[in-house]
């Protein structure tokens, strides 16, 4: 008489799909709010609406960036803290007429400047956790890449409100539009030509954008697409 063996049970867990699900929806929801900011800031009419929007968009960014990141809820508490003040700040300002303000571009850049770190981290744990580089890594390096943009626009703006000189070169406007154009094309080194820095600290700091955009495409953005989906040995 035939004698059977029974299955053999593994220690290996089967992949959580519905965490994946949940972690692609995080990511995907914060490349689509950072993308929706850079349209509307780019394309439409500048103004107390546009600032409202904007406002609204990259709060949601920072606190879906902090999601992204499995931060403590001390720090989510603290990334809606600072969400809601931007907006606050924000649709005050544009109530009195003050949109376009130095002081709404240092408070967009302060929202601005806690996301990358977040999205990082957010995507080392992520690449860790799975021993694999997913789609949801990818979307995170391209919206961290699209945040330093942001970033230095609204410096480029701050400059230009508050510092009392035009920052552009030849009469150039800073409006909103202008400094994510600059911004953009500069952390892509793309550089047409058509809007330059005028002094000596725009040139440094267009330089240093420059650099990091280069670098952070040739290394992060690179070594993330190309090991998409490959395990690690």
């Amino acid at each position: 008489m035939l004698r059977t063996t029974p299955p053999i049970e593994s220690d290996a867990q089967p992949p959580d799909v519905s965490e994946h699900g949940a972690d692609v929806r995080r990511y995907g929801l914060l490349l689509g709010f950072v993308v929706a900011s850079l349209v509307v800031q780019g394309a439409t009419q500048p103004g107390p609406v546009q600032e409202v929007v904007v406002s609204v968009l990259l709060g949601g960014s920072l606190v879906l960036a902090f999601a992204v990141g499995n931060v403590s809820p001390r720090m989510m508490a603290l990334a809606v803290g600072v969400a809601s003040l931007g907006v606050v700040v924000n649709v005050v300002w544009a109530a009195t007429g003050h949109a376009g303000a130095g002081e709404i571009r240092v408070m967009n850049a302060l929202v601005v400047a806690l996301a990358p770190a977040a999205i990082g981290l957010g995507v080392i744990r992520n690449v860790r956790a799975n021993r694999a580089v997913r789609v949801e890594a990818v979307m995170g390096v391209l919206a961290l890449y699209i945040m330093l943009g942001f970033l230095f626009a609204f410096v480029y703006g701050a400059i230009d409100r508050l510092g009392g000189d035009p920052f552009f070169a030849n009469g150039s406007r800073a409006t909103v539009a202008n400094c994510i154009y600059y911004s953009m094309t500069t952390l892509a080194t793309v550089g047409y030509g058509d809007l330059t820095a005028r002094t000596n600290a725009g040139h440094t700091l267009s330089v240093s954008e420059a650099l990091i955009g280069q670098i952070y495409l040739v290394t992060v953005v690179s070594l993330i697409v190309t090991n998409l989906r490959r395990r690690e040995s």
